[in-house]
């Protein structure tokens, strides 16, 4: 058995993870590598493997760094099953037709300027026809449902409480062996006591894990902490007479916000004013979670049961139009905007940062982990000027970032999962996320007693 490691290893994004058991190989997730544009390019349109000889891709999960690269496997010959479970099919048939109509919206705005300049154009990574091809490959199955890629390789889905339909992967590799040695991967591993989600489950007597390190380092602050700090951000704003800019992914972060803003708004913690979520992809998400209330903890089942939505909001205005979104743009009064990519490498909210982010009076409210080498990541760190479309803006708006509402595990919920298991643990892969964050994880891990820690960069394989 090998693994071999193609993608999101000393970054966040484009996870890929390829394992091969007696000539046969698979897949671990098929991400989209975010980041600067010609080196994102040049990623994801090598699949550093013959797609002809993989036999299956197992997605762990929606987000476009996990499965938003599966259209250029399949339009580049890719073929087989893509297993997931059934909340990640719905949310991926919308999350990748979304990301293929923002590349081509993308492309198409680029190239008007492209065209001025009498420079070379720019082609979208894939289309909505690729997209639809791929997601005529998935097959979805039930967390808890044993099934098989082989006569070698099962698979079992476990909850991570991540995003609505995560999971973590459970693989048992039999390989003429009489017992089975059992693969964990642990990528992406969500928080406990998370609003809507249910606890991530533990799976025990593993061989091996490959897991992930976004926070490898860091603490996150208790999720009860985030309502009185979002209650300041947005009183001093208000007072103001600013707007605020929400950066927030499509999936789950949108509708962590708007559930912390329905709270505090009927709880009378901060002014009645109206949020605009300014994402069709948000907004159809947000209808494909009430569609799967196995994945919902117990206190939003009864929610639902009595027929109050958690994700609704008096004062909550959702604008699908491209007319709608760009009327937002003459707003002259307070307000609150979500709208995606959390990243701030494409879509609406780039539109957004361009008309807000030199007015003082404005707040850019960060909300999710933004990677190296992104848009998002150069507000975090405050750069005096950013370029938005090629041209340059001088960062005036007040930046806030609040860590209280990642759904990644931070070190603490790391290692104790970890050490919960090193009794069987042979060698332990650490993956996802920037290089101080994962070697920080690796040496805790170490210090757990576990000798064989290894943090793979890209294209190492390894025998186990």
């Amino acid at each position: 058995m090998k693994i071999k490691f193609l993608g999101g290893v000393k970054t966040v994004t484009g996870s890929r993870h390829l394992l091969e058991v007696k000539g046969r190989r698979f897949l671990l997730d098929c991400g989209l590598f975010q980041g600067k544009r010609e080196e994102a390019r040049r990623i994801n349109e090598n699949p550093q493997l013959d797609l002809s000889s993989l036999s299956a891709i197992i997605l762990s999960h929606a987000h476009i760094d996990h499965s938003g690269n599966l259209p250029t496997f399949v339009r580049q010959g890719f073929g087989n099953c893509i297993y997931s479970t059934f909340a990640t099919y719905d949310l991926a048939n919308a999350m990748l037709r979304d990301s293929a109509y923002i590349q081509e919206k993308d492309a198409e705005f680029l190239n008007k300027r492209l065209r001025r300049k009498r420079e070379p154009l720019v082609t979208p990574l894939y289309t909505l026809k690729d997209v639809e091809e791929a997601l005529k490959l998935f097959m979805g199955m039930g967390y808890h449902k044993v099934f098989s890629l082989n006569q070698e390789v099962k698979v079992e889905f476990f909850e991570a409480g991540h995003v609505l339909g995560s999971s973590l992967i459970l693989l048992e590799i039999t390989e003429n062996r009489i017992y089975p040695r059992r693969l964990g991967y642990i990528v992406d591993l969500g928080r406990k006591n998370l609003p809507f989600l249910k606890e991530p489950e533990f799976i025990s007597d593993l061989d091996y894990m490959i897991i992930e390190s976004t926070y490898g380092g860091r603490y996150h602050p208790e999720f009860s902490e985030v309502k009185k700090e979002l209650s300041a951000v947005i009183e001093r704003t208000f007072k103001r007479k600013g707007k605020i800019i929400i950066p927030a992914f499509a999936l789950e972060r949108t509708q962590e916000i708007i559930w912390s803003l329905n709270d505090l708004t009927n709880k009378g913690l901060i002014p009645e004013l109206p949020v605009y979520v300014d994402s069709p992809l948000a907004i159809n998400i947000t209808d494909i979670f009430r569609l799967h209330p196995e994945c919902f903890d117990p206190k939003t089942k009864n929610m639902l049961l009595m027929g109050r939505d958690p994700f609704g909001l008096g004062n909550i205005i959702y604008t699908r139009s491209k007319e709608e979104s760009q009327a937002l743009n003459e707003l002259k009064k307070p307000a609150i905007i979500i709208s995606a990519s959390g990243m701030c490498e494409s879509g609406r909210i780039l539109h957004h940062l361009r008309h807000n982010i030199e007015n003082p009076k404005n707040t850019i409210l960060i909300v999710g982990y933004m990677a190296q080498n992104t848009l998002g990541r150069r507000i975090v760190e405050k750069e005096k000027k950013v370029r938005i479309f090629g041209e340059e803006y001088k960062l005036k708006a007040e930046v806030v970032v609040m860590n209280a509402f990642s759904g990644h595990a931070d070190r603490n919920d790391l290692l104790n999962y970890v050490k919960k298991g090193k009794g069987s643990l042979k060698k332990v892969f650490v993956v996802h996320g920037d290089p101080d964050q994962s070697e920080a994880l690796a040496e805790g891990i170490k210090d757990l007693g576990i000798k064989e820690v290894y943090v793979p960069e890209t294209g190492d394989e390894i025998e186990l």
